[in-house]
C-alpha cells in the first residue's frame, strides 16, 4: 500500500469506527455531534476557510468563489448509516483493512463518499485554491430515515433565495456489467429518482375462532390481492429517455441485441417485453414497483382477525406518477374487499438533462480520472436526499465514483459492506477535477 492510501484508508477507517446509526423516533444526537467534530480534525483546511452552519439534523459548508455573479454548485454526501445485523466476518464498525479493502457499515453508503468531498476539498484548500464560484457543502444524519435533516437544509437555501446551478450526491458506482447480458465498465450517473411512497392495505371481517373458518378471510383476501398485484399489469412499462440513452451506452457490450439497443425508440415494444427478463433492477427501471415488506394478523394461533394488514413499498415511475400509480394499486384492491391507507405519499424527483452541464461535467470527470469507463445515465429506484433539493437547483447528478463488484453491491445494507483500497485515490482525483471545473 502506498503512503497516501494508507493515510486515506487511515481517515475513512476512522469516521467508520464512529457508529452512527440513524433510527426513526426520538434519538441521541450526541454520536452525530461529535462525528461533525471529527470531521473537523480530520479536514482542517477546508473547514478551517469555510462558513459553516450547524442544523440539528446536519450542517453545510459555504466555500467562497471568485466571481458571486454565477450560480453557486453544491456537493453533498450524508454521514447516517443503516444498522447491521448478523453475518459479518469484520465487525461492522472496526474500520478494519484486510484483503486490500476497507470493511465497515458505511464505506459505501455513504461515508466513504463524504470522506472523498471532503478529502478533495481539504488538499485543494491547503494549496491555496479558490473555486471560480461558490461551492457549497451538505451532509445530513437522517437520509436512511426521515430525510427530515436534508429537507430543513433545503429549506434553508429556499428562505435565503440560494439557488444552485447543479448538485453533486450519492447514488450509482463504477460497476462491470452492471445489468445482465452487458459487457463492459460503466460509471452509472444518476439524472433522477423514482418516488417512494408507503402503503397500508387493510382486510377486515368478524374474525372468530380458527376451528370453524368462513371463506376469505382477511390474510387469504390480502394474500390474493398481493399475488394479484405481482402478476398484474396496472404498472405500465415505458422507455423513458433517459432509459434509452442508458441502453444505447450499453449496446456496444451487448452483443447481437446490441445492433437494436442503439436505436431503442424503434423497438420500444420489443424491448419492453425483452428488458424485464434481464434482471428484476432492469425491469424496475420500466415501471412503478411495489414491494410488500410488513405484515400482520391476530395475536393468537387459533384466532381469525377482525383486521390484518401488509404495507407496500411502492417507487413510482416518472411517466406513470404518483396519483396513477395510487389510483390503480387501490382499484385492484378493492377487487378484494381490501382498503388502501397511504402512510408516506412520497413525491417524485425531477429528471436531469443529458445533455445539460452537470451531467456533461461528471462525463467528463468520469473520462478524466477513469479513461476505460463508459458514463450512463439512469434512474434510481433507491431514494436520496437530493429528492428534497429539487427546489432549489436546477440539476441533481447522483454518483459516486466508486469502483464496485457484485458482492460489494450487494453489501450495501447487507453484511461485509467494504471499498477496495486502490479506488480510494481515485475518488478523491474525481472529486478535485470536479471542485476545480465547476
Amino acid at each position: 500500500m502506498d503512503a497516501r492510501t494508507e493515510r486515506y484508508a487511515a481517515a475513512l477507517s476512522e469516521m467508520i469506527r464512529r457508529e452512527t446509526v440513524s433510527a426513526s423516533g426520538a434519538r441521541d444526537g450526541t454520536k452525530f455531534t461529535e462525528f461533525r467534530a471529527l470531521l473537523t480534525e480530520l479536514f482542517p483546511h477546508i473547514f478551517g476557510v469555510c462558513q459553516r452552519t450547524d442544523f440539528p439534523d446536519g450542517f453545510v459548508l459555504r466555500w467562497q468563489g471568485r466571481d458571486h455573479a454565477q450560480p453557486p454548485v453544491l456537493f453533498m454526501n450524508h454521514h447516517d448509516v443503516v444498522e447491521a445485523a448478523e453475518g459479518w466476518s469484520h465487525a461492522p464498525f472496526s474500520g478494519e483493512i484486510a484483503g486490500g479493502k476497507l470493511w465497515g457499515r458505511g464505506t459505501l453508503d455513504d461515508k466513504g463518499g463524504l470522506w472523498a468531498m471532503l478529502q478533495a476539498a481539504d488538499e485543494l484548500a491547503a494549496e491555496g485554491f479558490s473555486p471560480s464560484r461558490d461551492v457549497w457543502f451538505s451532509s445530513s444524519c437522517t437520509e436512511e430515515t426521515t430525510g427530515v435533516g436534508a429537507r430543513e437544509i433545503a429549506a434553508w437555501f429556499r428562505e435565503r433565495g440560494v439557488r444552485f446551478e447543479m448538485s453533486f450526491d450519492e447514488g450509482g458506482m463504477i460497476l462491470r456489467s452492471p445489468i445482465s447480458g452487458v459487457e463492459g465498465v460503466f460509471a452509472m450517473v444518476g439524472v433522477g429518482e423514482k418516488g417512494c411512497a408507503d402503503l397500508k392495505f387493510i382486510a377486515r371481517s368478524g374474525g372468530g375462532h380458527a376451528s370453524t373458518p368462513e371463506k376469505n378471510t382477511p390474510l387469504v383476501r390480502l394474500g390474493k390481492f398481493m399475488a394479484a398485484v405481482e402478476r398484474s399489469r396496472i404498472f405500465p412499462a415505458e422507455l423513458s429517455p433517459t432509459v434509452c440513452e442508458m441502453f444505447r451506452r450499453f449496446a456496444p457490450g451487448m452483443g447481437k441485441l446490441g445492433a437494436v439497443m442503439k436505436k431503442p425508440e424503434r423497438f420500444a415494444p420489443l424491448l419492453k417485453r425483452v428488458i424485464p427478463s434481464l434482471s428484476g433492477a432492469a425491469a424496475a427501471l420500466l415501471r412503478t414497483t411495489v414491494a410488500f415488506t410488513m405484515a400482520r394478523g391476530s395475536e393468537g394461533t387459533n384466532v381469525l382477525p377482525s383486521e390484518a394488514w401488509v404495507v407496500g413499498n411502492m417507487r413510482f415511475s416518472h411517466h406513470q406518477g404518483q396519483e396513477a400509480s395510487f389510483r390503480a394499486i387501490e382499484k385492484l384492491a378493492k377487487r378484494y374487499d381490501v382498503e388502501m391507507e397511504i402512510l408516506d405519499p412520497g413525491f417524485p424527483s425531477r429528471i436531469t438533462d443529458c445533455n445539460g452541464t452537470a451531467f456533461r461535467l461528471t462525463e467528463r470527470a468520469v473520462h478524466a480520472v477513469f479513461p476505460d469507463v463508459v458514463p450512463a445515465p439512469y434512474i434510481m429506484t433507491g431514494a436520496s436526499d437530493s429528492r428534497f433539493f429539487d427546489g432549489v437547483c436546477g440539476q441533481c447528478i447522483r454518483f459516486l465514483p466508486f469502483t464496485i463488484d457484485d458482492q460489494q453491491l450487494s453489501s450495501v445494507h447487507g453484511a461485509d459492506e467494504n471499498v477496495d483500497l486502490d479506488t480510494l485515490v481515485p475518488a478523491v482525483e474525481w472529486y478535485k477535477f470536479m471542485m476545480r471545473e465547476v
